[in-house]
């Protein structure tokens, strides 16, 4: 077991193409990325430690730099410039095979002419390992993925799932100190995702190590995570549990990437009413709560025009609010899905049936309001939440 430490981390990929101008009328590509003399930086100024048997998510869309990072701890990726530490040793010259890590790959990374027995005990047989501990460790780590019944089989003879849990397998008996998974759920489908992250959570419980986790899935950081990293551009924009995201985004991006469906956003006013804040969207004022308060008057934030977000569970209908016309109704069972239009704005709002039938035809108009306790509010020019 380890604690791993990422102190100014930085990968720059060399610009290999020369600098073309663009031809007159052609479009110039864009990229949001920066780019430098030195080339493209995919991660710049990644700071975090991670401790002893802690489970650690890196969230973000595709090409945020959250991969890269993964492959610079296994060492599959130079480091640019910065630290990394695991245990008390610097390992950014250290060979991936002599760093104590084992890596579960998005493709399963799986040994075609080999069985399920001899690719889980493949890297053992390597380190020379006597038969009667590899034959120990292997059937260990079968019986806790529950894949003993297919050891004698062939990749080809198994399903996604059962796939991924020999790949997993195969990095258990290596008895790690730190695990790494590069987004392992990615190519199975929806029920059996849900099922693998169970799996996850589980198989977390039995081993006790450190996790590192990549992913795009936000519902995978929220629910493996004990803490998530949320990353944009190379990077990051948010460390914290994933209550502590979802209820405390930090700024814009993140209060829309958090949380399904996501944030909706209105134009509104952040002002001072008898010594207390209120926020006003579309003809609704409402006082937000005290420790909304106490955060805004310690960050002597001034009465200025704001982003109001506010998540579609927390919207509400009543009689008078924001005023909003139903483009479509999405029957979820146990809720209704309604995206209207709020004052030039689409929102969605999750109506709870309580088991009661709920009718919300194209075209009716329905008043929505929220409470003070769920509102966030952002500024217009840095998008940044203004509380923290």
């Amino acid at each position: 077991m380890a604690k791993v430490l990422l102190k100014n981390l930085k990968k720059v990929y060399p610009n290999t193409e020369k600098a073309k101008k663009p031809k007159k009328g052609e479009e110039v590509k864009k990229t949001s990325l920066q780019i430098t003399d030195e080339g493209v930086v995919a991660v710049q100024e990644f700071n975090l430690e991670i401790a002893d048997r802690e489970f650690i998510v890196l969230v973000g869309p595709s090409g945020c730099g959250k991969s890269t990072t993964l492959r610079m701890v296994a060492g599959l990726e130079d480091i640019s410039s910065g630290e990394l530490w695991i245990g008390d040793k610097l390992v950014n010259d250290v060979e991936p095979k002599d760093r104590d890590i084992a890596m579960v790959f998005q493709n399963y990374a799986l040994y075609p002419h080999m069985t399920v027995y001899e690719n889980m005990a493949f890297s053992l047989k390597l380190k020379k390992v006597d038969k009667a501990e590899i034959d120990k460790k292997v059937r260990e780590a079968a019986e806790i993925l529950d894949i003993t019944q297919y050891l004698d089989r062939k990749p080809k003879a198994l399903s996604g799932g059962q796939r991924q849990r020999v790949a997993i397998g195969r990095a258990i008996v290596r008895n790690p100190s730190v695990f790494l998974m590069d987004e392992p759920l990615s190519n199975l489908d929806a029920k059996l995702r849900n099922q693998m992250r169970a799996e996850i959570i589980k198989l977390r419980q039995r081993i006790d190590t450190t996790f590192i986790y990549v992913t795009h899935d936000q519902t995978e950081a929220m629910t493996l995570g004990d803490r998530i990293v949320i990353m944009r551009d190379g990077f990051i924009q948010q460390i914290g549990t994933p209550q502590q995201v979802f209820d405390h985004p930090a700024n814009l991006f993140v209060a829309g990437f958090i949380g399904t469906p996501q944030m909706n956003y209105f134009d509104g006013h952040l002002s001072m009413v008898d010594g207390k804040y209120v926020v006003s969207a579309n003809g609704v004022t409402v006082e937000l709560s005290e420790d909304k308060q106490e955060r805004l008057k310690a960050n002597n934030v001034a009465e200025q025009d704001v982003i109001l977000g506010v998540r579609p569970d927390h919207l509400t209908l009543c009689d008078n609010g924001i005023k909003a016309k139903v483009d479509v109704s999405e029957l979820m069972g146990s809720s209704v899905h309604l995206h209207v239009n709020a004052a030039g704005r689409d929102v969605i709002v999750i109506v709870p049936t309580n088991g009661e039938v709920a009718s919300f035809p194209m075209g009716t108009e329905v008043n929505l309001t929220f409470g003070g306790n769920v509102a966030h509010v952002f500024s217009k020019e840095t998008e940044k939440n203004l509380e923290f």
